[in-house]
């Protein structure tokens, strides 16, 4: 009679379990809600509503950023220095007094200007070059922002991230308090070792380890994101708004056109080749002398008269061995250093491109694979595992990994979304500018 009561017993009892656990995914939804609205405010520290936009972020930045304005003052800088290149030295004013012992004594005031005059094509040369570095510098200008910006957006899309994997984390935190309480009603009537509640309770205590280096991860973010944006590093900033993935349909081949067609930096470089070429014409030009006209007024008080005089010198490049050839050989020295930078700077931006290609490529691969197959199984493996474990028919270890593999997978797919924004973004600083041809798919699924 008392085994068959225990029998009974355990009957009724595996029953509720039964009961409970088809509830769960219920449970879990309406906890991954209140989760989520109190991960914004208890754990992340902002409302749900108080959304970061990422758009409004660029504009502060490029707005307040020093790194930005010091590369625009440098390129204003030099625009300002191609109009006094090409402008004829100062003339000079020049005034004295002679007094000349001859028979006749010849004295009285000098006065009259003076006007250096270099060989002709000598200005327009250093216009040329000065006009070669305000446009290398306004290249530099832009790759610097098109870089800050680039910056920006992949630590944005890193913090989003973050925020995606508390949340998770979280979630299943409380599905694995579940699981302690199931299993301590099990071992309780004998249906399961204690060993399921230390394994559950150890769990537990690896998420909450796992959620302080999350929100370790999180607050460093913040301070790389304020810095960025010229803020104080402990200032609040709001949770990132969710993301789209982006199917990226431009081909390599293009990508590539676009880079040497566009990209700043090596537009820099190529004006560093262009203003190499005008140095060695200018140097070559320094073989030829310039010219120094004074027009001179002369008085001469003994006879209460006015003279003038007229003269032109020339200066003579008489130590061209060691000066005006030394500067053809310096320049062409540095021509030939401009072309090699650029030769390097360009295999660096292709090689940028095709990586960035193809970690794109790869990232959309496995959302699919995540999104479509693996995450929807893992899910279905993890409800069966909590109906089969109530019966006593799964054991807890198979359980646990169930659910640890569907949180993997979870954060897998939200790491791979966030790893292809962060290609593109890539893509984008070293092909100058946005992508075309490229369509939005809302990712609705986790």
């Amino acid at each position: 009679m008392k085994r068959l009561l225990v029998r009974i017993s355990s009957w009724i009892f595996s029953v509720l379990i039964l009961y409970v656990v088809s509830f769960t995914p219920l449970c879990a939804t309406a906890a991954q809600e209140t989760d989520a609205t109190r991960q914004n405010t208890a754990v992340h520290g902002v409302p749900t509503h108080d959304r970061t936009n990422l758009q409004s972020l660029i504009e502060e930045m490029v707005a307040r950023s020093p790194e930005i304005k010091a590369a625009r003052e440098r390129w204003e800088a030099a625009k300002a220095v191609v109009p006094q290149v090409q402008t004829l030295p100062d003339p000079k004013f020049q005034v004295g007094y002679q007094r000349m012992p001859m028979t006749d004594p010849l004295q009285g005031a000098i006065y009259g200007f003076g006007q250096d005059i270099p060989f002709p094509g000598k200005l327009r040369l250093r216009g040329e070059v000065a006009q070669r570095d305000a446009e290398r510098l306004e290249q530099e200008y832009h790759a610097i922002r098109l870089r800050l910006i680039a910056s920006l957006k992949e630590a944005y899309y890193s913090l989003h991230f973050i925020h995606k994997s508390m949340e998770i984390v979280d979630s299943n935190k409380a599905l694995l308090m579940q699981f302690e309480k199931t299993a301590k009603a099990r071992y309780s009537v004998g249906q399961a070792a204690q060993q399921d509640v230390f394994r559950a309770q150890v769990e537990i205590s690896r998420v909450l380890d796992r959620l302080a280096v999350l929100d370790q991860q999180k607050e460093s973010l913040h301070a790389a994101i304020n810095r960025l944006l010229t803020r104080p590093p402990a200032g609040p900033l709001g949770a990132p708004e969710e993301i789209h993935t982006t199917i990226l349909t431009v081909p390599l081949q293009e990508l590539s056109q676009r880079a040497d067609q566009f990209s700043p930096a090596l537009q820099a470089s190529a004006k560093r080749i262009d203003r190499s070429e005008r140095s060695v014409s200018l140097a070559r030009r320094q073989y030829f002398p310039d010219f120094d006209v004074q027009a001179l007024g002369l008085r001469n008080d003994r006879i209460n008269d006015n003279g003038y005089q007229f003269m032109v010198g020339i200066k003579i490049p008489l130590f061209y061995e060691s000066k005006q050839k030394q500067g053809v050989r310096e320049a062409l020295a540095t021509l030939e250093g401009a072309r090699e930078d650029f030769t390097a700077a360009r295999q660096d931006l292709l090689f940028q491109v095709k990586d960035g290609f193809v970690q794109a490529q790869r990232a959309e691969r496995l959302i699919m694979i995540l999104r479509d197959a693996i995450i929807p199984q893992a899910t279905l493996a993890l409800q069966a595992a909590q109906a089969g474990y109530a019966v006593g028919r799964v054991d807890f270890l198979t359980l646990l990994n169930s659910l640890l593999t569907l949180q993997e997978s979870q954060l897998e797919l939200h790491g791979e979304m966030v790893n292809h924004e962060r290609a593109l973004a890539r893509l984008e600083a070293v092909t100058g500018g946005p992508l075309e041809g490229m369509k939005s798919e809302r990712n609705e699924r986790s």
